[in-house]
Order: C-alpha cells, then structure tokens, then sequence
C-alpha cells in the first residue's frame, strides 16, 4: 500500500519572533530556504516580501533568482540558488511578493520609457506602506523634468489609494 506524501517538518530555521516557517527547500548543496508570512530567509538573512522585487524560477536549470528592491545608480542586492526540490516554497514567494503589492502604475515620459510608480506594504501592516519608484532604462531620475512628473505621479497615487 503506497502511503500519501507527506511534507517533511521544516528543519531548524532561526526566523523572527513571531513568525512560522510556512514552506522551505534544500539548494543543491544543501542550505535551506525558508518562507514565513513575512520574509524570505535566505541562507544569509532575511528579507521582507516588501523588499523583494522579483522572483524569478527556472524550471530547466532548477534555478531561483531573488533580486531585492534596490536604490537608484547602486547595484541591486540579487541571490542566485539551484534548487534541490523546490516543494511549496515557490507558491510561497509568489504569493507573498505579489501580495505585498498594493499599487503599481506605469507613467510614460519619452514615447514609452518612463516610470513606475510602486507602493508596497509589508505583510504584517505594522509597517507603513513603502512608495518607490522604478525608471526605465534612459530615464534619468536626476532630471527636473522626470523629478515633476515622479512627483506628480505619486501625489496622483496617493490620491488613488486614499493615502495622504
């Protein structure tokens, strides 16, 4: 008689007070990734959902790619795993990077080249919702003209959301 698979207990993650380790997997050398309502942890630290820009799997290469929220003209912190079992975590990141999410708008300022308006808020609630703003490749946020419209953009965003 086969028996049904059953989820492993996560091994032995140090996560935040308060938080639970809700979906984990093994790289293929053997550290462990592990996803609680509020973080990512990663073997080396932990990163809020809200600081996640994207996620990126590979099903060829059994690679994920996490790239963070980064500041402008600096090099954005980017982790880089292959993936032994991937299991749940994945639907995990997904869902918690899109969830902490709760504005995102494209302003064009040259043709179609522009920028985004993004507000992201942690899980939680128990932090204040982030604004940043992502450019486009030419677009140079030191320009008078770009810092405007970004400035005309989130006023109109705030607005939209119902934030002051």
């Amino acid at each position: 008689m086969k028996m049904p698979f059953r989820e492993m207990p996560p091994p032995d993650v140090a996560v935040a007070a308060g938080e639970k380790v809700l979906a984990w997997c093994r790289t293929t050398d053997g550290a462990v990734l592990a996803g609680t309502r509020d973080a990512l942890y990663l073997p080396d630290g932990r990163v809020p959902w809200e600081h996640v820009e994207a996620a990126d799997w590979d099903r060829d290469t059994v690679v994920l790619r996490v790239s963070e929220v980064g500041a402008w003209g600096r090099p954005r912190p980017e982790h880089t795993f292959t993936l032994d079992e991937p299991r749940r975590l994945l639907e995990l990141v997904r869902e918690r990077v899109t969830a902490s999410v709760v504005y995102q708008r494209h302003v064009p300022i040259r043709g179609r080249r522009g920028l985004r308006v993004i507000a992201r808020r942690a899980p939680s609630g128990r932090e204040p919702i982030a604004w940043v703003y992502e450019y486009d490749e030419t677009i140079d946020p030191d320009d008078p003209g770009v810092r405007e419209v970004a400035g005309r953009a989130l006023a109109a965003a705030r607005d939209e959301v119902g934030l002051p």
